[in-house]
């Protein structure tokens, strides 16, 4: 027999997914001896055995890798020939400077569910039972290697059954590091103005009652603290409004079954997938049936509900079907409008004893807050709007970085980015960094990071605007810790950061179609609707929207009727002549205002926002005239555009600039002769999509250009990007789209990075 030892080192995310286990059984299955251990690099293994048995194993594991992990590199190689008495599984092996990557938390699996509600299992109806194929791991590991000792589960010891099966390479919950029973593990509590009342199964059927009886309840989960109560009690809904300070933003929705989900929502067969997934995120569908009444409660003036399933034991046990008991829950982030979300047992009984009216706990420490994802789908696959909890901290590939670099991200929706390597970690939401506790959250995210993924930036990456506190961090660390700090283009950033997800290693340029809200431009206006052509080296400003004044600053972009004057009188119409909705909107006092600043140029900025001309539309059509969460104007004119309107406006393209002005004057005329709202809307849609596609064309024929990066907050708007991925494919375009970020402003980081890494080779 010709015996072998291979040796093999494997990366990416392999710990905390049952990789060992698998491993160690693939061996027993062939007849090898050696080892397999955990380290800070990934998993490394040797095997011991005939030539045949060596070949089919490394087969089987390269095919059938566990189903959470996610292979960046699969290496082996034949190694001095050396006898082992067995296979064995070595304690994990900690190098200081190593590093890897970390599963994102996971949803709860089939068999645990299973096991959850089978009165013969001793972890019946346990609040915290887990194994190697789901429950928690981002939001409670300290350090790595990931081992319990690594985590927040390290003051449960375990109990002799638990530890058994811990330690049995046969068992599911083979180093599950977050193994726990009613006997070792974590336990819930009810809290009611500040006192702990009960405990266990007597705490959870305390808080359904109080959720019977339409209380507000804040609940621990696995990233943090949600508010619930009854999404059908609008009583309930509206006082929750009005503690947690959000006017008219949807409220996220939990059921406790697919089946229940759909008698409210229309699933496509992928939706239906996302919402059943590991990931578990919360899922925006087209409201049906009843849903269309629950959404006047939950989500008004929406088309779409987000809905998610219970993820956690804690959560299915909280919505268990029962005679009497709310089928749907409002599941809203623990949190003031603006501020963090609560994680921390003390943090959160002072921030949420005025918006809850008792809390239901248990003594788990998470140790890094994360919030729930977003998604919609997209061609059959996740369109993140929100990425969090179950995709973060995910890692991304990228071509390898010389230096370490952290990019601070942007204003609103922050990410940070840390690159090494050929790796790109992509934090988790984060907020809009606009006060104290958001910037505090960054910084502690900033430093958790750069711990658990041992990367110690050598250069800085911002965004351009003197004023974005995530700007005014990288200078002064630049400045404390002597770094380089290359600051990168709002739009270039968005550009690179579609590229980098679609793995673009070359330097030729492309058409980039970005469109947003607010970017601050090398020029000291405020962009938005660009159309560029460049890559990771730069970028040409090919064309762009025809800039307009924004009257009162910020205070335009919370009332969408004064840039909607604005935009009216660009295009010669007199609002008040034509008693247009903007106008019967705003006080003769305000109007007043508005003219004077449009004339002076007083606190009335130039901008080229497309979003902007979003929000202007919206008021001139009378959906959407003061805001109170970003996108409201523009996610009313989206539900309100008719799905089979095909007409459009005409909007020119000359000398660099994109003018709806004629669009405007049609879209007025329209208006007045009574043509129904629903259609002007998709016209006014099915004219962005046009005029993208015709800018697209003109630069093709100027540059042979074919490829075109599609990113910018604009495009979350499913309805322009259903119409536009078609239009630029029949027109023989390859659009490239985000499919691992969202498209909005979280994505910037990742460009930031992208951009400075290229500024850093050249210099």
């Amino acid at each position: 027999m010709n015996l072998q030892n291979w040796r093999f080192h494997i990366t990416g995310i392999v710990q905390g997914v049952g990789f060992r286990p698998t491993v160690y059984l693939l061996a027993q299955d062939h007849h090898l001896t050696g080892w397999v251990i955990n380290t800070t690099q990934g998993v490394e293994i040797e095997i011991h055995g005939s030539e045949q048995d060596c070949a089919a194993f490394t087969q089987r594991l390269r095919d059938n890798p566990p189903a959470l992990s996610k292979v960046d590199s699969f290496v082996f190689f034949p190694a001095p020939l050396q006898v082992f008495e067995e296979f064995t599984i070595q304690e994990s092996e900690n190098r200081p400077e190593d590093f890897l990557p970390v599963s994102p938390d996971l949803a709860i699996c089939p068999d645990c569910k299973a096991e959850l509600f089978n009165p013969n299992d001793r972890r019946y109806r346990y609040p915290f039972i887990n194994c190697t194929h789901c429950g928690p791991r981002f939001s409670i590991v300290r350090d790595i290697p990931y081992d319990r000792a690594n985590t927040s589960m390290a003051s449960f010891p375990l109990c002799p059954d638990c530890a058994a099966e811990y330690h049995n390479p046969a068992d599911r919950r083979f180093h599950a590091q977050p193994v726990a029973c009613p006997v070792c593990g974590p336990q819930i509590l009810y809290e009611q103005a500040g006192v702990r009342t009960c405990t266990g199964e007597q705490a959870l059927q305390t808080a359904r009652a109080s959720l019977r009886k339409g209380k507000i309840l804040a609940v621990k989960g696995l990233g943090g603290f949600h508010l619930a109560c009854d999404a059908h009690n609008a009583l309930a809904v509206q006082t929750l409004r009005e503690r947690k300070h959000r006017t008219g933003k949807p409220f996220a929705l939990m059921a406790f079954s697919l089946e229940a989900v759909e008698e409210y929502v229309r699933l496509s067969e992928q939706e239906r997938k996302l919402l059943t997934s590991p990931q578990a995120p919360i899922v925006l569908a087209e409201a049906a049936g009843a849903g269309k009444e629950l959404a006047k409660i939950a989500a008004p003036d929406q088309t779409r509900l987000g809905f998610m399933l219970p993820y956690t034991p804690l959560h299915l046990l909280l919505l268990e079907p029962e005679p009497g008991f709310p089928d749907v829950l409002v599941m809203t982030s623990g949190n003031l409008s603006e501020e963090p979300l609560a994680y921390k047992d003390e943090e959160a009984r002072q921030r949420l004893a005025p918006l809850a009216d008792a809390f239901l706990m248990h003594d788990r420490p998470i140790h890094m807050r994360v919030d729930d994802s977003v998604v919609t789908a997209l061609r059959g696959q996740p369109y993140l709007v929100r990425r969090a909890r179950g995709y973060a901290p995910g890692q991304l590939r990228i071509p390898a970085a010389e230096q370490a670099i952290l990019g601070t991200g942007t204003q609103l929706k922050n990410t940070f980015c840390l690159a090494r390597d050929q790796y790109a970690f992509v934090s988790h939401f984060i907020g809009d960094l606009e006060n104290q506790e958001t910037l505090d959250s960054f910084e502690q995210a900033v430093g958790y990071y750069e711990k658990l993924f041992r990367i110690h930036p050598q250069a800085l990456a911002c965004d351009l605007h003197p004023d974005y506190l995530a700007t005014r961090y990288a200078q002064a660390r630049s400045q404390k810790e002597n770094l380089p700090l290359i600051q990168v283009q709002h739009h270039h950033a968005h550009l690179a950061a579609c590229l980098a997800e679609n793995a673009w290693e070359s330097s030729a340029p492309v058409i980039g179609l970005i469109f947003d809200g607010t970017g601050y431009g090398t020029d000291g206006s405020i962009w938005g609707g660009e159309i560029l052509v460049g890559g990771y080296r730069g970028f040409q400003r090919r064309f762009h929207l025809l800039p307009i004044r924004l009257p009162g600053g910020d205070l335009a972009v919370r009332k969408p009727a004064r840039t909607a004057l604005s935009w009216l009188a660009a295009a010669g119409i007199s609002a008040e002549d034509y008693n247009l909705p903007p106008a019967r909107a705003l006080s003769k006092e305000e109007r007043a205002a508005v003219q004077a600043q449009l004339e002076s140029g007083f606190n009335a900025p130039l901008t080229s926002s497309m979003g902007r001309l979003f929000d202007a539309v919206a008021s001139i059509l009378g959906l959407c005239h003061e805001i109170s969460y970003e996108a409201q104007a523009a996610i009313a004119l989206e539900s309100a555009a008719d799905p089979d309107e095909q007409g459009i406006y005409p909007i020119l393209l000359q000398g660099g600039i994109i003018d709806p002005r004629e669009m405007l004057r049609e879209l007025v005329g329209d208006l007045r002769r009574g043509l129904p709202i629903p259609q002007i809307a998709a016209r006014f849609h099915n004219s962005i999509t046009a005029l993208s596609v015709q800018a697209c064309q003109i630069i093709r024929e100027e540059s042979g250009l074919r490829h075109v990066a599609i990113s910018g907050g604009v495009w979350q708007n499913m309805r322009l990007m259903r119409t536009l991925l078609p239009a630029l494919e029949a027109e023989k375009f390859i659009p490239l789209y985000h499919h691992a970020l969202p498209t909005n402003d979280a994505c910037v980081s990742l460009g930031q990075v992208m951009v400075a890494l290229q500024a850093l080779r050249v210099n």
